[in-house]
């Protein structure tokens, strides 16, 4: 077998039914975009390296795809959209044109382990706010990226929102060796609390604040916790961001949407560039989070804009994966009709198949010598042949059609026979 035929690790091929559900879903969520006031953008798929580099705090450098151009530039796959989003913004739109809601549906690009089992390539989908800093921009990103969820067709999930500042408050207060606070913050971010236990307690800290690190697994769930939150510390920044996470909650209920929102302030945000409220959406079916986002009003500094910013992303191949797992019944545009014409008929199906065209129906249409047959073709003359064996054969033909048609999933099959008859069936 040829080796060629095989996509590489973490990529894959979509087609047929899949690639139509995909899109059907695409089109939901980009009219939910558009509901919220979006105005739609695109950005290049590879740019300069130093868009996405460490200062920016998007991906680390080996999770790149990075090639050269032909003055020697070092290029990347883009590998997170928000990076690129902001520069556009801060190049094409100044302080006049905010706020702003940019949207977006775009393949991003990371070079992950083979061994991990994950896309290299996938689709993301998502909105940026910029300009608002308030507490009500931070709702309506939650509001929105529930909105889309639902429209895409999931019914159980939920968001797990946090924020930066709680963590960096108390982190900050301890102060650590900057190598033990990055260690604790990696630790958090991949959910290993036994291990963030046992580096706390060799570190000496006072008592209270010992304890409140010890019980960070524990702050996650309604919004009562925060309350919980705010009783356990005199930080301010943790206060302040605790606060503001009550705040993001009350407009939230406005919408009517609290019931998918639950919060975790041990929570950390994988790209260094989020400064406030963070969030990840999860759903049964789907090993991946379905949905990032956050605040992050430092970026577009970075590029020449002071504006401040929040966003969100959704994955659309975990989105996919967990309708399929869940067995969601997913709605798409597919062929209507298979209208087959025999020979002689070409002129006639054309016509019949561009009125149904107009009607807005989906016609495919064949030549029937196109099919897969078997004996002799049909479209010989019927005097050459006894009645009898012309009835069969035309039967086996309609058979034949009728496969044809169940294969491709069609409602309607229609035939047009050589003697210019018409025949038709629903499926």
């Amino acid at each position: 077998m040829n080796q060629y035929i095989h996509t590489p690790e973490g990529v894959r091929d979509i087609y047929g039914r899949e690639y139509a559900a995909r899109l059907e879903v695409r089109r939901k969520i980009r009219a939910m975009f558009h509901r919220f006031g979006c105005q739609d953008i695109q950005t290049p798929s590879f740019e300069f390296f130093d868009i996405f580099s460490r200062e920016k705090g998007s991906v680390l450098s080996r999770e790149m795809f990075k090639f050269f151009d032909r003055d020697g530039e070092t290029m990347v796959l883009r590998p997170d959209m928000t990076p690129a989003i902001a520069r556009c913004a801060a190049k094409y739109f100044g302080a006049e044109h905010m706020p702003l809601r940019l949207s977006y549906i775009e393949n991003a690009f990371i070079n992950r382990s083979s061994l991990q089992g994950r896309l290299k390539e996938f689709t993301q989908a998502g909105v940026e706010l910029l300009g608002d800093g308030s507490p009500d921009a931070d709702a309506e990103v939650l509001a929105l990226t529930i909105e889309c969820l639902l429209a895409a067709g999931l019914t159980e999930f939920q968001l797990e929102v946090g924020h930066v500042g709680f963590l960096q408050g108390i982190l900050e207060e301890a102060e650590l060796p900057e190598e033990t606070e990055e260690a604790v913050w990696r630790l958090l971010e991949n959910k290993n609390f036994f291990g963030a236990e046992e580096m706390i307690r060799s570190s000496g800290l006072k008592p209270g604040l010992e304890e409140l690190f010890l019980h960070l697994p524990e702050l996650f769930g309604p919004i009562e916790q925060m309350q919980k939150a705010r009783k356990m510390t005199t930080n301010p920044r943790a206060i302040d961001a605790v606060g503001r996470l009550s705040q993001v909650y009350d407009t939230l209920c406005c919408y009517g949407l609290e019931k998918y929102v639950s919060f975790d302030l041990a929570m950390t945000g994988r790209y260094r560039y989020y400064n406030g409220m963070i969030f990840k959406g999860y759903t049964y079916g789907s090993g991946e989070p379905v949905a990032t986002g956050g605040r992050y009003d430092n970026l577009m500094e970075q590029f020449g804009c002071r504006a401040e910013a929040v966003g969100f992303a959704i994955v659309l191949d975990s989105v996919m994966a967990a309708l399929n797992r869940q067995q969601k019944p997913l709605s798409f545009e597919w062929p209507q009709v298979l209208l087959v014409y025999a020979k002689g008929q070409k002129k006639e199906a054309i016509a019949r198949a561009c009125c149904m065209r107009a009607e807005g129906r989906r016609v495919q249409l064949e030549r029937f010598a196109a099919l897969p047959q078997t004996g002799d073709a049909f479209g010989q003359s019927a005097a050459s042949r006894e009645a009898f064996a012309y009835a069969e054969e035309k039967k086996a033909a309609w058979e034949r059609c009728r496969t044809r048609a169940r294969s491709l999933g069609v409602e309607k099959l229609y035939l047009l026979w050589e003697d210019g008859s018409f025949q038709e069936e629903s499926l």
